[in-house]
């Protein structure tokens, strides 16, 4: 079965509905938003329908969220989609889907965060409350997340070079020195903590200039803070920086290089993703540019 196979409509999320949830099946269905492995359909007022629809280990994603962002979500000051319900693989739809709460605003590549301070706070409220130690059974990141910024220097390596071929970076010299500094950083010293593993501008809402939502949760991991920590890059307006660690004051220097480390490590990706949206490939995402090469001039001013 193709992807194009797997695309969702109102009419299959309602035959899945009566199928296995009936007593949701009454309600409107209507698009979302479709993202990297899933689409996200309305369901009603207060409920929505995530559907895999690309890559492979989505349904794997989509059951880590099942299983652990309930316990989570309940000490997050930002609302998140909770999951509620879970849709099994049947004849009519071969994978996982879930039904969870939904959150309203817009993606923050699309409404950027205007008020620094109140973003700044709101974002280091989050994260504090996030990152919590995980229990010992939390699995590592997907693609390195979390874990030393050594095993990523290969992907940087080659972002940096895709990303100076495209033309899409001045200076790749200047951005490898940030890299290198980050990877000369003290690694981090603590538990692994509970980490959200995928906070980006596509996955963070925003209303009237700040945040007020956090969603696609299925990458959470067990790691090093640093990982999320380096999204206030992408998501905070200029000058906000520093506000953001204040409310986040357990960040000592290591930590805030390693930060800086993984921003980059974002926002190259973000870039060649965005390229891709340009150029009209595959999974290309075009909002995604903006935040990035924001991202990259703070961390060179």
């Amino acid at each position: 079965m193709t992807d194009a196979d797997l695309d969702g409509t109102a009419e299959l999320i309602g035959e899945l509905l009566r199928e296995q949830h009936p007593d949701l099946a009454g309600l409107p269905v209507t698009f979302g938003a479709r993202g990297w492995g899933n689409q996200m359909w309305r369901l009603g007022d207060e409920l929505a329908v995530r559907l895999p629809w690309a890559t492979q280990d989505t349904d794997e994603l989509l059951l880590r969220e099942y299983a652990l962002l309930p316990a989570a979500a309940s000490r997050l000051p930002l609302p998140a989609p909770v999951p509620q319900r879970l849709g099994r693989p049947s004849e009519r739809f071969p994978r996982h889907w879930i039904v969870t709460t939904w959150v309203a605003g817009e993606p923050a590549d699309r409404a950027p965060a205007t008020r620094g301070a109140e973003a700044a706070d709101s974002l280091a409220a989050f994260l504090v409350a996030m990152h919590e130690p995980a229990p010992h059974d939390l699995p590592a990141g997907r693609d390195r997340r979390g874990g030393p910024l050594a095993d990523a220097d290969r992907g940087v390596a080659y972002a940096l070079k895709e990303c100076a071929d495209r033309g899409l970076i001045a200076d790749p010299d200047v951005l490898r020195k940030i890299w290198d500094d980050a990877l000369a950083a003290p690694a981090w010293p603590g538990p692994a903590m509970w980490l959200h593993g995928d906070v980006h501008p596509a996955n963070v809402l925003t209303r009237d200039g700040t945040f007020c939502g956090v969603i696609d949760f299925s990458d959470m991991c067990a790691g090093d803070p640093a990982l999320d920590l380096g999204a206030a890059w992408l998501l905070l307006p200029d000058g906000a920086i520093d506000r953001f660690y204040a409310g986040y004051p357990s960040a000592d220097d290591a930590t805030r290089r390693r930060a800086r480390g993984w921003a980059l490590w974002r926002a190259l990706a973000c870039l060649l993703i965005a390229d891709n949206g340009v150029r009209g490939r595959p999974g290309g995402k075009p909002t995604w540019g903006p935040p990035a090469a924001a991202a990259l001039r703070r961390l060179t001013a």
